[in-house]
């Protein structure tokens, strides 16, 4: 089971994730959407290159503009790009042109009520999926701390033909039920691995304990 733990915003933050064992580090840059979790590419820099080597990094980004992204990777050095947003697949074609080895994570909003709320069938790009709550309401497009119906996950994630992670309200205590029911390849966690709004050692690493020892469904 992939273990993907997002919103980190200092090297301390990346060594929770690192000694935890979690697989990807998340690094939100590049801000459009209503997050208290965005850094700026210095600080990004900083954690990606103490980094190197121990964990994949992911830029996390609301951007659009294809040329945005790939010089924000190439600043920052990270290893994965996640796709937070709704982007023109010209632009994602001009990242793929320029940076071809870089892994991308394409994004699939579930509603609260489990509609789709993205059109997937027109990305021709994508290394791995991730489905994550939407909360319309307050313009949140990740870090909502909602859990959607993984029931509905489970049935998008076996037509799809890519690794799929799956976010959205996930906690220490319920991954292993949300893996359980949505078969997914991986879960990616924000909101549930903090306490009092920071980061915490404990959590992350119960989290990852737990999605790693989880018992697929």
């Amino acid at each position: 089971m992939l273990v993907k733990i997002c919103a980190n915003k200092s090297i301390n933050d990346a060594k929770m994730c690192i000694d935890a064992g979690a697989d990807f580090l998340g690094l939100l840059v590049g801000q459009r959407h209503n997050s208290t979790d965005f850094i700026d590419k210095y600080t990004a820099k900083e954690i990606a290159t103490f980094s190197k080597g121990k964990i994949k990094t992911v830029l996390v980004t609301h951007l659009t503009n294809g040329e945005e992204i790939v010089e924000l990777t190439q600043f920052i050095g990270n290893d994965v790009i996640q796709l937070h947003s709704n982007i023109d697949e010209d632009e994602v074609e001009k990242i793929i042109n320029v940076l071809p080895s870089i892994k991308l994570i394409r994004l699939i909003h579930v509603s609260r009520n489990g509609q789709i709320l993205t059109d997937y069938k027109t990305m021709k790009y994508a290394d791995y999926y991730l489905l994550d709550s939407v909360n319309l309401e307050t313009n949140q497009v990740g870090g909502t701390g909602l859990i959607h119906d993984w029931n509905i996950d489970r049935e998008l994630i076996k037509k799809l033909d890519k690794p799929t992670f799956i976010a959205g309200g996930l906690t220490p205590e319920n991954v292993a039920n949300a893996i359980k029911t949505a078969n997914p390849s991986g879960v990616d966690v924000n909101s549930g691995c903090k306490l009092n709004g920071i980061k915490n050692e404990r959590l992350v690493k119960e989290f990852v304990y737990n999605a790693k020892n989880a018992q697929l469904g």
